[in-house]
């Protein structure tokens, strides 16, 4: 009898035992609302991670755009300086597409890009002011476009000496 009633306290305590250690787990464990909350909180940082790589590609893409915009001024600029006093007025009112370099040579590669060039007589005594007479001061302004919207524009004062 004696030994009946140990196995079957031993029975009870295994059953008691097991039914504490699932509760214990349970509570341990995580909820299906936990769960869920954790997966919205990753959508969301990678949503956010995926709309900020966006915003940099295209803030990279304007820099680029940029920066060759700033290289086709460059060109003529060069082209200018290469070219004797008296013959720049032939660029008046001259457009490249594609834009040309200093030497002359079409870019193809850049075929998206134009260069618009104005060539102006200005006064000596002030160089925003236009006249119509020769002047020993002369402004060139150049614009680039890219697919037909202005991207950058610079001018500059050319001197006959």
């Amino acid at each position: 009898m004696k030994a009946r009633y140990e196995m079957r306290h031993t029975q009870y305590a295994i059953r008691t035992s097991s039914i504490e250690h699932r509760a214990s787990s349970i509570e341990n464990a995580f909820s299906l609302i936990e769960v869920l909350i954790a997966i919205i909180l990753v959508g969301l940082a990678i949503a956010s991670l995926v709309a900020a790589n966006s915003a940099f590609t295209k803030a990279n893409s304007a820099g680029t755009n940029l920066s060759t915009a700033e290289f086709l001024v460059e060109q003529i600029r060069e082209l200018t300086v290469m070219t004797g006093y008296d013959d720049l007025d032939v660029f008046d009112g001259v457009s490249f597409s594609p834009p040309i370099s200093a030497d002359g040579n079409d870019l193809d590669d850049l075929a998206a890009f134009s260069q618009q060039i104005t060539v102006e007589n200005v006064s000596a005594a002030n160089f925003e002011q236009v006249v119509a007479y020769d002047s020993s001061f002369i402004r060139i302004t150049v614009r680039v476009f890219l697919n037909s919207r202005e991207i950058s524009s610079a001018s500059w004062i050319r001197a006959r000496y």
